[in-house]
Formats: structure tokens, C-alpha cells, sequence
């Protein structure tokens, strides 16, 4: 680890092609506290890390010289959260109305996953430890 580096990761970005429909989005699936909100931003706190669903229009000077990435070009993260039953995680997604993109799938490493996205086409995957026998 580089010297001063923590450790922990205290926020992480998204840039949203559509602020209302993200915020609905994380409000509706994840239930959490919005900390902070303005017209091309939203901040939510998931436990001790926050979320940050910036406006797709505001991201270039965070990450210049590099160009944003469109959301045409695919996944580029896969966000995960243990769940303790993750069958029963999806039953309640879809109840919601959330399409998964895969899963309920037992893994070879270990794990039972399945995986949706947000309107910018994040993907999150819910994963429950398995015994593997």
C-alpha cells in the first residue's frame, strides 16, 4: 500500500445518464438515507460507504484527461453486497419490479449470486456464502 493510502474506500461515484430516474432507482431497491441532493447530484449512505449518483454532465472534469465512457459501452463495475438468502433478495426485487440480469446461480467459488442494474446499466450482484460439498 502506498504510504498515507487508507485503507478503507469512503465513496463511490456513478455517473447517471438520468438523476430523477437513478434516484428513484436506489430509493425504491435500496432504501437508503440520501444525505446530500441537488439537481445533477445524489448522495446515499449504504453503512459506511456513500454512494454518489452524479449527473453524467458533470463527470468530465473528475476524470479528465480521460473521456467519460458512454453507457453504450457495457458494464464497467460489478458493485456486490452479501445478503444472507439471496432467493429470497431476488423474490423481493422482482416484487418491486426489478429485472435480474442472471441468478440465482450457485458459483464455483463458493458463492450463490445473481445480478440486476441500475438505469445507467451499473450492475450490482447479491451473493450468499454456500457450502460447497
Amino acid at each position: 500500500m502506498a504510504i498515507g493510502l487508507p485503507s478503507e474506500v469512503e465513496v463511490i461515484t456513478l455517473f447517471v445518464d438520468d438523476i430523477a430516474s437513478s434516484r428513484a432507482f436506489y430509493t425504491r431497491v435500496f432504501a437508503c438515507e440520501t444525505i446530500w441532493e441537488d439537481k445533477v447530484s445524489s448522495v446515499l449512505r449504504f453503512g459506511g460507504l456513500l454512494v454518489n449518483l452524479l449527473d453524467v454532465s458533470q463527470a468530465s472534469p473528475l476524470v479528465e484527461p480521460l473521456r467519460v465512457g458512454g453507457a453504450s459501452a457495457g458494464p464497467r463495475v460489478l458493485l456486490t453486497i452479501r445478503v444472507v438468502d439471496v432467493d429470497q433478495v431476488c423474490t423481493a426485487l422482482r416484487e418491486i419490479g426489478v429485472d435480474l440480469l442472471n441468478g440465482p446461480i450457485d458459483r464455483p467459488w463458493g458463492r450463490r449470486t445473481a445480478s440486476f442494474a441500475d438505469p445507467s446499466g451499473h450492475v450490482w450482484e447479491i451473493a450468499q456464502a454456500i457450502e460447497r460439498g
